[in-house]
């Protein structure tokens, strides 16, 4: 029997406890590690894909190497595509507010290539005493409650994704060493990829909306149109009754589902300290409600030298 979000639960220590109405769910009574016992593993695996974004408070025994083979229970990790590895690591990418990495923007991990990561695993090394609190959305939710008939639509639509987007579009303010960064590491290879707008969930079978801050334009559509639209079903992610906002602490884990959600990274620290590490774990390439496969379109390396076109 099913012990999620079941607290009279005995013969479990881990409890899973819901935070908000549509996602979200802290677990206690376990400490991370690559070595977790059958049943604890099963009980975190299922709420992650019924809350979308599970929290662990106080996992202070994890290091990089602990976080590293903590993804190996979720699938094969996967390093940052453009940006390098956090040194003497295999995969962890670290973002650190004094080197301008702040993910202040409404996004899914890496949508700009075809097989994104599924699962994201978020570890807090240093916090700032107010504000650096992140939000997570559900798309699934957001899909579910649109209009009948905007879902109709939504259904048959693609869009293209890229890394080359306007990073400072939806940011108040940008420092000239984050747009250096986003310019000559993140873009060092460029990337275009064609995805459905809904994506059916490999393993639950729900639909979600595909959208986020690496999404360029609707296929098929004028500029107006497509940026009208995307604004629209953004909107609809991002309404509070989808959302979870989590205060962070040092020690805190955070793993998600990257194929049903967004998540934003709220910039209101000013100068203070934030460190996080995350790691990502291999994902499968989403497939659309007609049946299709998402598609990369181009890698192109930013030289201009060269263009590699993959499908």
């Amino acid at each position: 029997m099913s012990n999620v979000g079941n607290d009279n639960a005995v013969e479990l220590k881990a409890k899973v406890h819901p935070i908000a109405g549509r996602i979200g769910a802290e677990i206690t009574g376990v400490k991370l590690s690559a070595d977790l016992d059958p049943e604890t593993d099963a009980v975190i695996k299922e709420a992650l894909l019924k809350y979308k974004v599970i929290f662990f408070r106080g996992q202070h025994h994890l290091d990089d190497a602990g976080q590293e083979a903590l993804a190996g229970l979720f699938g094969d990790p996967v390093a940052h595509p453009t940006v390098p590895k956090k040194e003497g690591t295999g995969y962890i990418l670290e973002l650190n507010a004094a080197h301008g990495r702040r993910a202040d923007s409404w996004h899914t991990d890496v949508t700009f290539v075809d097989a994104y990561p599924k699962i994201s695993i978020l570890r807090a090394v240093t916090v700032p005493k107010s504000g650096g609190d992140t939000v997570w959305a559900n798309t699934a939710a957001a899909y579910e409650h649109l209009p009948e008939e905007l879902r109709k639509l939504v259904d048959r639509l693609w869009a293209l994704h890229t890394n080359e987007y306007d990073y400072a579009a939806n940011r108040s303010k940008v420092s000239d060493e984050a747009l250096r960064y986003h310019r000559e590491v993140f873009t060092s290879t460029l990337y275009e990829t064609e995805h459905p707008i809904v994506r059916v969930h490999p393993e639950t079978g729900e639909r979600s909306l595909l959208l986020g801050h690496f999404v360029k334009k609707i296929i098929g559509l004028s500029s107006a149109d497509s940026a009208y639209l995307l604004s629209l079903l953004q909107n609809h992610v991002i309404r509070l009754e989808n959302t979870v906002r989590w205060r962070w602490s040092a020690g805190d884990v955070a793993i998600w589902d990257n194929r049903a959600t967004q998540h934003y990274a709220i910039n209101d620290y000013g100068d203070q300290q934030r460190i996080v590490r995350r790691v990502t774990v291999d994902g499968d390439i989403p497939v659309g409600v007609d049946g299709r496969q998402s598609v990369t379109r181009k890698k192109l390396p930013n030289d201009g030298l060269s263009d590699e076109a993959t499908a």
